[in-house]
């Protein structure tokens, strides 16, 4: 067995004390590593020690009295890394709680079934679900309006943590307490 390698492929985890105790599966280092290697970020091993460090061009840490983003996703969704990155870059300052399930936030915070995505947010007095862009989410902040929250449904090429080619046209909703629902924005 290779030295920087514990049985069944798997990579060492780094703890706080730079010890390597928890191991992760390669699969799953993988994804870890392009989600940060998307924001910029060059990651790495070097013996048994795994490391990260930003480059210049990830998103830049928030500013102070940013608003605050709080999202619940699941750690393994790259789209979701994405679309915080997204968020990041547009100024808001991300505060990230990675759930395995994260249905029960979408019902905590009243989504209607038919809008669900992969990941949930709260941002001041809205929820977010979805990939909805960072432009619509600050104009909803701005206008208080008596809307719930914004939904971007299902994972539509072209909205923001989902670039690829081929982008389609979507539509972002507004949706209220009570089930009703809206157009919003058409992108």
């Amino acid at each position: 067995m290779s030295r920087n390698r514990h049985r069944r492929g798997r990579v060492p985890e780094q703890t706080q004390q730079g010890q390597s105790s928890i191991s992760m599966s390669r699969r799953t280092w993988l994804a870890r590593a392009a989600g940060l290697a998307a924001g910029g970020v060059v990651v790495g091993i070097v013996g048994e020690r795994v490391f990260a460090l930003r480059g210049t061009n990830g998103p830049a840490p928030a500013a102070a009295g940013a608003t605050v983003a709080t999202v619940y996703a699941n750690e393994s969704c790259g789209c979701c890394h994405s679309w915080m990155d997204h968020l990041r870059k547009a100024g808001f300052d991300v505060q990230v709680h990675y759930v395995a399930d994260v249905t029960e936030y979408k019902k905590q915070y009243q989504v209607p079934p038919s809008l669900w995505s992969c990941h949930t947010a709260r941002i001041g007095a809205y929820t977010i679900e979805g990939h909805v862009p960072a432009d619509v989410i600050t104009a909803v902040l701005a206008g208080h309006n008596s809307v719930a929250g914004l939904a971007v449904p299902g994972m539509p090429v072209g909205a923001p943590g989902m670039e690829g080619p081929n982008p389609q046209p979507y539509q972002v909703v507004a949706f209220t307490a009570d089930g009703g629902t809206s157009v919003y924005a058409e992108r």
